[in-house]
This record gives structure tokens, C-alpha cells and sequence, in this order.
């Protein structure tokens, strides 16, 4: 196959660039009508509308797994070990995000201060059957439970032994064996059997999706994501078949999947694009790649690594490569990414798996003001405001003044009566 080439030195760049990272998020009418009515069933009937479209659409009753370490001894043992390794460096890492309370006095004894609380519950939804992912319960798990979440509840249509043994092993509290829209409406509104959850984490189908976004503001959701991605810049020291691979291990996630390789050396990229021309027959899901890299891949040929950097930005990928010599000298020139993985030595596939920072990252271009999911994303701040009786005096006085200038008598009023 033959991928598309690109030049930041050719006219009408900045266009090409555009229209290659554009991701359509536009719904799906018919899904959204879907989506819309199974969520006002299950909100007006519960636990009987739960039932009757899981019999629908997994052609079985909603099933409740009791959470066991037994399921850990159920998978063979290797992914036990591999599973336990990741659980402990993902755990580690996670740990160092904790948020604590604080609070300051001023010295007219006025305290200031911030409180700092878990989520009293989660609902994190993992798709079923061959979707299945282990890590994502690890990388959506984890978090939660360091932030002190009290009560995680995993929603997934016949999960399989892998995915029951992350759950075990990362904490989860609960597991309802229930998929689709439907369980989307379950955990936000709650029925007589589920309870309604603060905030819903984990990927899903385009019905998953837009169950999300419609029940967005009667919890929280994490995030609304587009396909992967991932961005590599090379500098030409990293062997061309592993910077190929890597360009491999986004696209083979669908077709949709984005995957774009930026160096200032025309050689290297002709290199790279003769690996892909010969390992690509190897791969088992070699029609998903060769459609994604046809779709939405790019060689793109830069005058210097700052310029590559400079794209890197404007495209702000859900993973940046740096496959450079010295990756220290680029780092500080990236302000937009999900993830960046510093040399050749940092494939993306160990960042998926156990490197420990989490694998739920940004996308679509969101990493410009978006951020990996985290411990703070199961935490919430509350402001602590305790006014001495000094204070009361010299704020409410800027109080009134301010509140006079807004026209709000009853906010000026309430200062003033305190230093009055």
C-alpha cells in the first residue's frame, strides 16, 4: 500500500493538515432516538425496562457476579502475574495524584481553605464479548478507588474471565451483568436493584456514547472520546520497523484510528514506509490497519524537529512519540498531547498496558484543554470560607461596594448588617 505524503513546505499544507485530523463527532439521528427512548423507559420503569432490552440485545436476563479473588485463579496463570505487575505499578503511579485538603489564616483570623472528597459512587461500563479490555478496568478502576471512592460498580454484558479478574483484583465492588443504553440509564437514574451512581467512566459503543452524553449533568461522565490516535516524530535513530509497528498498534483498533509519522528526513519516512509494505502482510488485523492508514494516516515530511514539534501542537494527539535521540530537548516545545513517550525504548503498547499513568487520554484535538483520567477526575473540591469578626468588617465593606455596583440590595444588605 501506498500512504498519503505530506510536506509543511508544500502550498496549501496547513488545509491538508486540517482536513486529515478532523474527526466528524456529529451523531447519529437514529441513534440518538434510540438512545433517547430506552433512557425514558428505564427511567420510567426501572428494573423491568433493564430486563427487557438486555433479553433484547444480549438475548439473556441481567446477570450479578459476586467480585472473588477466585476469579484471578480462573485465568491462566502468566495473566494472573501480568495483571498483578500492572495493578502494582498502575497503582503506584496513581497514588502520587492524590489530592489532600488545605487551608490558610489570615492574620485577622480569617480561615481560607479547600476540602477535599471522594465520589460516593461510580459506575465504570466495560463492553462485552471480544471488546473486552482487562487494562481499561485497571486504568478506569484504579483511580477510583485511590481517590477513596466508596462504592465501584463495573456494568458489562457477559464479561469475560479476564475482565472479571481485573475487576477483583482492582477493588471493584460490583458487577452487573448488563450492557448498552441501558445500562447507562440504570447507573444514572437508578432502579430498585441499582443504585444511582455519581459519575460514569469507561468506553463503549456508539450507543454507549451517546447514552453518556444525554445523561451528562445528571452525573458526570468522563469523557466523550473519538478514535485512537497516536503521533510519532523520528528523527531517524529508531529503527524504521519499530517506528512502523508502532504506527501499527493505533490503527489496528478500528478504522477510524489515526496514525501520523512527522520527521525532516525524506529518507527515513521512504524507510519507514517500505517496513509497512512488508510487515503489514503479518498482521492478523491487517484489513482494519491498511483501511485506517488509507483513511487517516500520513507521512508528513517537516523542515526540523522544532517544526514537527510546532504540528504536534496544532494536531495535539491522543499519544506523541518522541522516536528522537535526545527526547529531553523536545519535551518543554510540547504543550498539546494525551500521553508522551520519551525514545525509542518507549513503545505506546507498554503505556496501554503497565507503564503506570493511565491509558484514558484525551483525543480528537481535546489534549488542548483536556487531561489523562486521574485520581482528581474521582475527587471533588469544596471551598472552606470562615470570615473572622475583623473580616467581616473590612471584606464586607468591598462586598457592598461590589454588590452595589451589580445592583443586588439584598447581597450589599446582607455585608453590611455584619460590621454595621
Amino acid at each position: 500500500m501506498k500512504l498519503r505524503r505530506l510536506s509543511t513546505r508544500a502550498a496549501g499544507f496547513d488545509a491538508k493538515l486540517a482536513a486529515l485530523t478532523r474527526y466528524d463527532a456529529a451523531q447519529d439521528p437514529a441513534v440518538q432516538k434510540t438512545v433517547r427512548r430506552i433512557l425514558a423507559d428505564v427511567r420510567r420503569r426501572g428494573d423491568a425496562a433493564v430486563r427487557a432490552y438486555t433479553k433484547k440485545f444480549d438475548g439473556a436476563a441481567p446477570k450479578q457476579y459476586a467480585v472473588s479473588e477466585k476469579f484471578l485463579d480462573a485465568i491462566p496463570a502468566d495473566q494472573a502475574q501480568a495483571l498483578r505487575a500492572a495493578h502494582g505499578r498502575i497503582r503506584a503511579f496513581h497514588e502520587r495524584q492524590l489530592q489532600k485538603a488545605w487551608h490558610f489564616t489570615e492574620d485577622d483570623g480569617t480561615r481560607l481553605g479547600q476540602q477535599v472528597s471522594a465520589l460516593e459512587r461510580v459506575g465504570l461500563y466495560v463492553p462485552g464479548g471480544k471488546a473486552a479490555y482487562p487494562s481499561s478496568v485497571l486504568m478506569n478502576a484504579v483511580p477510583a478507588k485511590v481517590a477513596g471512592v466508596r462504592e465501584l460498580v463495573m456494568a458489562s454484558p457477559n464479561p469475560n474471565p479476564l475482565v472479571l479478574a481485573a475487576a477483583a483484583l482492582a477493588g471493584v465492588d460490583r458487577v452487573l451483568g448488563i450492557g448498552g443504553a441501558q445500562a447507562i440509564a440504570a447507573l444514572a437514574y437508578g432502579t430498585k436493584s441499582i443504585a444511582r451512581v455519581d459519575k460514569i467512566v469507561g468506553p463503549g459503543n456508539a450507543y454507549v456514547a451517546e447514552a453518556k452524553r444525554q445523561v451528562f449533568g445528571e452525573v458526570g461522565i468522563d469523557m466523550l472520546a473519538g478514535p485512537s490516535e497516536i503521533l510519532v516524530i523520528a528523527d531517524g535513530s529508531a529503527p524504521a520497523d519499530w517506528v512502523a509497528m508502532d504506527l501499527f498498534s493505533q490503527a489496528e483498533h478500528d478504522e477510524s484510528a489515526q496514525a501520523i509519522l512527522l520527521s525532516p528526513s525524506s529518507s527515513f519516512l521512504d524507510q519507514v514506509e517500505d517496513a509497512i509494505r512488508k510487515l503489514l502482510p503479518e498482521m492478523p488485523r491487517r484489513k482494519i490497519i491498511e483501511a485506517s492508514l488509507q483513511a487517516r494516516g500520513a507521512l508528513i515530511l517537516t523542515r526540523d524537529l522544532e517544526e514537527a514539534c510546532a504540528v504536534a501542537n496544532r494536531v495535539a494527539p491522543e499519544h506523541l512519540e518522541l522516536a528522537v535521540e535526545n527526547p529531553e530537548n523536545l519535551i518543554e516545545k510540547i504543550k498539546n498531547a494525551g500521553a508522551i513517550f520519551l525514545g525509542r525504548w518507549s513503545s505506546e503498547a507498554i503505556g496501554d498496558y503497565c507503564a503506570g499513568p493511565n491509558h484514558v487520554l484525551p483525543t480528537a484535538g481535546t489534549a488542548r484543554f483536556s487531561s489523562p483520567l486521574g485520581v482528581y477526575d474521582f475527587q471533588k473540591r469544596t471551598s472552606v470560607i470562615g470570615v473572622s469578626r475583623d473580616g467581616a468588617e473590612k471584606l464586607g465593606r468591598l462586598a457592598a461596594v461590589l454588590a452595589d455596583g451589580e445592583g443586588l440590595w439584598a447581597h450589599k444588605r446582607a455585608a453590611e448588617m455584619r460590621f454595621k
